[in-house]
């Protein structure tokens, strides 16, 4: 899916189908690009998805230790990416944080089991049902939640290698067209380098009406500075409930 080209119209969070309301996603191009089409299956002509990836992955080659491991730990489908890459022979059992990276992992072979939250909830499921052997956490660069500390405070042996790392890219094009012009926007936010990235990547002349949905306390707080007259949290780290936030901005009246 490509950018969306925006109308002159000013849209409205009223519901009116007159005009869409924009929606700005900031995600990587894979996960944008599914999360958009999910906006749309949800909202239809109510929303107008447009994709702005802040960060692009660049994957990595570290070296898997010797030796025979329990389980192998996964945060993101950028990590089952990198893991793919490595080209080793690695453990069958993933452990995953959430239902999208399950799935990214269970289409790349594994045999997953799914925290269905957020970093806290995976180690609580894997201290339930603890693997036999080492733990080996592939992960990116920057990272939330430390769950290789987190493992290792539990008792778990832990190899953790870094297999991608996320470069910041520009906003540019259609979306900083659509920051400099007055009316609502809906701004998606999934972690909190994210909300940094789009803070600092803001034009100066931002003139739009935003409106966030953060995914987590965390984020919550990342987007402390940036200039807003809404702000919700989902109720969970999923894309479902990033979803619903979005469905409680598209139904909140204007500001007075």
């Amino acid at each position: 899916m490509g950018m969306a080209r925006q109308s002159d119209a000013s849209p409205d969070l009223s519901g009116d189908p007159v005009s869409a309301v924009p929606v700005l996603v900031t995600r990587p191009r894979y996960q944008a690009e599914s999360f958009a089409s999910r906006l749309v299956a949800r909202f239809d002509s109510r929303v107008q998805p447009v994709i702005a990836p802040l960060m692009a992955p660049e994957y990595l080659s570290p070296t898997v230790p010797k030796g025979r491991f329990a389980a192998v730990v996964f945060t993101s489908a950028q990590g089952v990416a990198g893991a793919v890459r490595l080209g080793a022979s690695l453990p069958r059992l993933a452990w995953c944080v959430g239902r999208s990276t399950a799935a990214a992992a269970a289409a790349a072979g594994f045999e997953t089991r799914s925290a269905d939250g957020d970093a806290k909830a995976l180690i609580a499921a894997i201290l339930k049902d603890p693997p036999d052997g080492r733990i080996l956490y592939l992960h990116g660069v920057d990272t939330s939640g430390d769950v290789d500390n987190q493992l290792q405070n539990n008792g778990f042996s832990t190899v953790s290698l870094q297999v991608y790392l996320q470069k910041a890219i520009p906003l540019e094009g259609e979306a900083t067209q659509l920051l400099r012009r007055q009316g609502p926007v809906i701004l998606p936010l999934f972690s909190p380098r994210s909300a940094r990235l789009f803070r600092a990547a803001m034009p100066a002349d931002t003139r739009a009406d935003l409106r966030i949905a953060a995914m987590s306390a965390a984020v919550a707080e990342a987007c402390l500075d940036i200039p807003r007259s809404r702000l919700v949290i989902a109720a969970r780290p999923d894309a479902g409930a990033m979803l619903d936030a979005v469905e409680s901005l598209l139904a909140a009246p204007p500001p007075p």
